[in-house]
């Protein structure tokens, strides 16, 4: 409905002199010139939309929410949508066989990948790593966005195709994010595919919070829906150190993202697009973005003819603070806050490499070397290993350095040993197996 001007001045200054506020009313229908920012596909940002949630959506309640978040996206990044972005809305049990039929888990698993879970002592042999990443993000995720189908699905809790705002605002950031600075492509490290997502998931956050405070004292919204009691999204099922190494992204992300918009604004975020941390530790530490960066650490071959590298490039994996944050953690390391993502034995992280091995009888090792700021930093993350063999897995220790868990998902012979820097572990099924993957010096 259009609203006279001299109508909508007289609202304002009554909405500026008791306090409040309201919408601005004088919009035309449709913005002289095409489109524009905090208008899309017939809705501007502060329209009513006339929708019954209480059912769910239907499809063109569906595309009316979606054209108005848009517009409040729009307004709140002051970037532009340049194409609509499609929705659709499965059960959890349908997103859950959908992932299973897209090959998430392959029959073979990822060896490759298990050595790097079970060096963190986090995903034992009893469950393949694809598996159990598979299953944590089947339990949690709320929706996606696909950059390579251009559309958002929203994982609805209950039998009515339900959608909830503040995860439609958060996917859509995503597919703005994909239009305006694209999203295809995968950092080739586990820490660099975290601090990239702490930037993506970081900004989304960001954009969501602010509107869903929006939602409480500035314009009217749909109603967050109730789940029935049903449980299963956000809430951290399946593997739990899993968890807490993938939702990191989502907890130390928007105040990374806040800390780089309190400098420089909007134009300072659309940079980091261009220039992503290059590690979780400066997503942990903002203040360490953009100048301390990771060191490279190379690993010496020292296998014998029974044990081989896998043929893969890069031929390890970096697993970063983050990802030894959460070790400690659940190894009973240390008793800091579980989202803090600080600890004394993974702060002072400088870089690390995890190279998984392999021989002909299909038995699996790694060589862990990881680089630290000072001694005592790599002293504190040694000893803290150590303790998480000996007291979360019931090492013995027969000799200087080795240490053998007997039984259990990480039943192992284990070398720990600190040069300096430098802490290596070295991991094979047996300690006479340990000489063969990386034979000592000295």
């Amino acid at each position: 409905m259009r609203r006279r001007h001299l109508l909508a001045v007289a609202l304002v200054l009554v909405a500026a002199l008791a306090g409040c506020s309201l919408p601005f009313l004088g919009h035309p229908e449709e913005p002289p010139g095409g489109d524009t920012i905090g208008w899309e596909n017939g809705y501007w940002y502060d329209d009513p939309v006339d929708v019954t949630t209480s059912d769910g959506l239907n499809e063109s309640e569906r595309e009316a929410v979606t054209a108005r978040t848009m517009a409040r996206i729009e307004r709140i990044r002051d970037r532009e949508f340049t194409a609509t972005v499609p929705v659709e809305v499965i059960s959890r049990a349908e997103y859950r066989n959908r992932s299973r039929s897209n090959g998430s888990v392959g029959p073979g698993g990822n060896p490759w990948n298990d050595q790097v879970w079970e060096s963190l002592l986090l995903v034992g042999e009893s469950e393949g790593s694809d598996e159990a990443i598979s299953d944590t993000r089947s339990d949690s995720v709320l929706g996606y966005y696909s950059s390579t189908r251009d559309r958002i699905v929203v994982v609805s809790e209950s039998e009515t195709p339900v959608v909830d705002r503040g995860t439609l605002a958060h996917e859509l950031v995503h597919a703005l994010q994909d239009q305006q600075f694209g999203l295809d492509g995968s950092p080739e490290t586990q820490d660099t595919q975290l601090s990239h997502d702490g930037v993506i998931e970081g900004e989304a956050n960001l954009v969501q919070n602010t509107y869903e405070q929006r939602c409480e004292n500035r314009w009217s919204c749909i109603s967050t829906p109730d789940d029935g009691g049903g449980g299963g999204g956000g809430g951290g099922g399946g593997n739990p150190g899993v968890f807490t190494v993938i939702v990191q992204p989502y907890v130390s992300g928007p105040a990374f993202v806040d800390s780089v918009y309190d400098e420089g604004g909007w134009d300072a975020v659309d940079a980091l697009h261009e220039d992503y941390p290059a590690s979780t530790e400066q997503v942990i530490h903002p203040e360490r973005y953009p100048d301390e960066r990771p060191v490279s650490v190379t690993v010496a071959d020292r296998s014998n003819a029974e044990w081989d590298r896998f043929d893969r490039d890069p031929v390890g994996d970096t697993v970063g603070e983050a990802s030894i944050f959460a070790t400690m953690y659940h190894n009973g390391q240390t008793d800091a806050d579980r989202y803090s993502y600080r600890s004394t034995p993974s702060e002072g992280w400088a870089g690390d490499r995890v190279v998984p091995y392999r021989d002909g009888s299909g038995g699996g090792g790694y060589v862990w070397e990881s680089r630290w700021d000072t001694e005592r930093d790599a002293r504190e993350f040694a000893v803290a290993y150590r303790g998480a063999l000996v007291e979360a897995h019931d090492a013995r220790n027969p000799r200087a350095a080795v240490y053998v868990v007997p039984d259990g998902p990480f039943a192992d012979a284990f070398r720990v040993v600190r040069e300096g820097r430098t802490v290596r572990v070295v991991n094979g099924p047996t300690v006479d197996d340990l000489d063969g993957i990386h034979r000592s010096v000295g």
